[in-house]
Parts: C-alpha cells; structure tokens; sequence
C-alpha cells in the first residue's frame, strides 16, 4: 500500500523517485546533432548511475562523465540511428567491473532533441564465472593430455623396436603405469571437486570427533611418510572429544590433503608437526605463526562460534608473498614446484577451500620462502565444551 504521502506525490516526481532508487545505472542521453560531439549531455543520472560513473549532478556533459568509445558509439546509434545498441563498459581501479551497456532510442523531447535510454547491466560475476570455466577446461584437458601423449609414445615405442627388449619394456612399463596413476588422480579429484561444488551450498549434517579422525588419517599415511623420510609429528593438546560439525569424508579429505602437501613439500629427514585445539573463540589470535606473512584463504562467516583447529607445519621451501592468493585456484601450482617428485593436480587445495565453504570454517595459510608452511583449518565446534579457552 502507498504512503499517502505517496499518493499524492505529482506522477513526474514519483516516476523520478523510482528511477533513482532502481540498482541499475540508468541515463537519459539527449543530443542534436551526429557532428556536435559536445552537445550530448545527460539529462537525468538516477544514483547508481552518479555512483558508477563518479559525477554529482543529474544533469551535464556526456563526455565529462563517459569516455568509454563503445558505449559513446551505442549512444550515438540509438540516438541518430533510431536503433538499439548494445556494448561492454568495464570500469578500472581496484575492482575491476565489467557491464552490459544497453542504448535505446526514446523518441524527440520538448525541445527537439534527441532522446535515448543508457542502462547499466553488472556482469562481472557471470564473466567472471565464464573465465572460470574456460580456464578450468583449458588447464584439465592439457592435464590430462600430457600423460595421454606419454602413454601413446611409450605405446608407439613398446610396438616398435623395444618389443623384443625386456629390460625397455620393463622401464616403459613402470612409466605407463605413473603416467595412468596420474590420470586416475586427476579424474579422481576433477569429480571430487564437481561433487563438493554441487552441495556447497548445502551446510552439513553430521558431527566428527576431530582428533580421532586426524590421529586416522595421520597413522594411514604414516606409510607415506617412511617411503619419504619424513617424520609425522602428531600433537593434540585437546584432553577431551572435539566434536565438530560436518560430514566426515569431506573432513578427511581435509586432513589427507593438508598432511599430503606438507609431506611432499617437506625435506628428507625433517618432520610434519600436526597440532590440534579446541574451544577456540578468537581466532586471530590463534593463527598467529611468528611472524611469518599470513593469508586468509577462507574467512568464516562472522558470529559467536566456537572452533578447533587443525594445524600443520611443515618445513619445506616456504612460498613467497606474492603467491599466497593464488594457492587455492585449479590447477595452480607454485613455479619450480611443478614437475619432479612435487608434481600434483593442482586441485588439492581448491578442494580444501570448497570443504572449507561448505563447513562454515576458516583457513589460513602462513609461509614465507625458505621458512616452511603453515596451514590451518578451522571447524565450528558441534557444542560449547565446560571451560571453554579464549585462544592465546
């Protein structure tokens, strides 16, 4: 029901009342002559619009609040065309926006000019989100296409003039079969990732004794650990259940991913260290790691939560600043740490922040070069343990 202040608001005043409070930016463009470049000016900016384009006024010059060529070349179609023009606007700084810009032709106003119709779409997620997927099936085919041109060589080669050559065909063998492993991770984890992506927006159900699970997951892949040296330090200062809320073949994968990097990362003969507490109210505070520079790659929705945390440490090549942001996208990998015994998907990690998302919890990673890795996970407790410690 309108205000009856409202109602008996003039029809002019009010339909300029709803145009300035629409989301979109929304101009009215009015110009004479194609040649008089100078003489479009806005008529009416609504306040997206005045907000976009950084101007003050209703009214004024057109190229005084746009420059873009393609959006000026939309406004003069619509206007001496008498035709509907689209065009893309993207704006600079340090969030870039990209935005569909729609010109269409209004008719002549009182005074004979021109008139057209300038709107503003936002559509910096929707291309954002297509970037995304090109990329993702870019970086997946050429993932998998390195091991298929492996396997077809050593395939080629095992049909030639190494058939008769046990020893060849024993190494070529051996080869295959690494190149087939990898294969069968890279389809393991791309499902993985569709299956978590799918339901991340689904908050879950089950609650998880966390240090009964990493304890698990730590004596599973001790096994790894001999094969590379490196020595497990497993470290729990919690004395009773940490029960945490979530599904408990996702918090595995957790754990399986943070302590499979660590391991891989680390050199011959140093040792993982793998902490956990609870009870944790101020996690600042507890993601503090001795200087090192720290990044959020997961930031937990804000609220009264209590939390436990899993940390592990490793003492490997660090990772510079400048790389941090980027640990969590597909595929991407550290330069320098992409081929050899520390080649991987690429995925692990953008796995850990999907599980992250969908858990409601935190991570943060802290590392500098040549200073080891720590990252830390964070679980909303499933209840509020007697004596809870505010971390320190």
């Amino acid at each position: 029901m309108l205000d009856p202040l409202s109602a008996s608001m003039p029809a002019s005043q009010l339909y300029a009342t709803v145009i300035d409070a629409l989301p979109d930016p929304i101009l009215v463009v009015a110009g004479f002559e194609r040649e008089e470049l100078t003489g479009r000016r806005y008529i009416l900016a609504n306040a997206a619009a005045r907000d976009l384009l950084r101007i003050t006024a209703e009214e004024g010059m057109l190229l005084s609040a746009v420059r873009d060529p393609e959006v000026l070349g939309a406004v003069d179609k619509a206007l001496f065309d008498e035709d509907d023009a689209e065009g893309v606007y993207e704006t600079t700084g340090a969030q870039t926006r990209s935005l569909r810009v729609r010109a269409r032709w209004l008719g002549f106003g009182g005074d004979g000019a021109r008139l057209a119709l300038l709107t503003f779409h936002d559509e910096t997620e929707v291309r954002r989100v297509e970037r995304t997927r090109v990329d993702f099936l870019a970086n997946a085919s050429h993932e998998l296409r390195t091991p298929l041109a492996s396997l077809s060589g050593f395939i080629e080669t095992l049909r030639g003039h190494a058939k008769d050559d046990a020893a060849a065909r024993e190494k070529f063998l051996g080869i295959m079969q690494t190149q087939a492993d990898r294969m069968a991770r890279l389809i393991s984890d791309l499902t993985s990732l569709s299956r978590i992506e799918l339901d991340e927006h689904v908050p879950p159900r089950g609650v998880v004794d966390l240090g009964v699970l990493v304890g698990e997951v730590v004596e599973a892949a001790a096994p790894l650990g001999a094969q590379r040296r490196v020595k497990l330090d497993w470290r729990s200062s919690t004395a009773q259940a940490a029960l945490v809320r979530g599904e408990r073949d996702q918090i595995v994968q957790v754990v399986q991913n943070l302590l499979d990097n660590a391991i891989k990362y680390s050199p011959d003969g140093a040792a993982v260290r793998i902490e956990m507490q609870s009870g944790l109210t101020d996690l600042a505070a507890a993601a503090s790691h001795d200087g090192l520079p720290r990044l959020s790659l997961v930031a937990p929705d804000p609220s009264q939560e209590t939390y436990a945390a899993l940390r592990v440490t490793d003492l490997g090549p660090g990772i510079a600043r400048q790389n941090l942001p980027r640990l969590s996208e597909r595929f991407y990998r550290v330069d320098g740490q992409k081929t050899g015994a520390r080649s991987g998907t690429g995925l692990g990690l953008a796995i850990v922040k999907h599980i992250m998302n969908r858990h409601r919890g935190g991570l943060v990673v802290a590392s500098a070069e040549g200073d080891g890795s720590t990252f830390t996970a964070y679980f909303p407790m499933a209840n509020t343990p007697e004596g809870v410690v505010k971390a320190s």
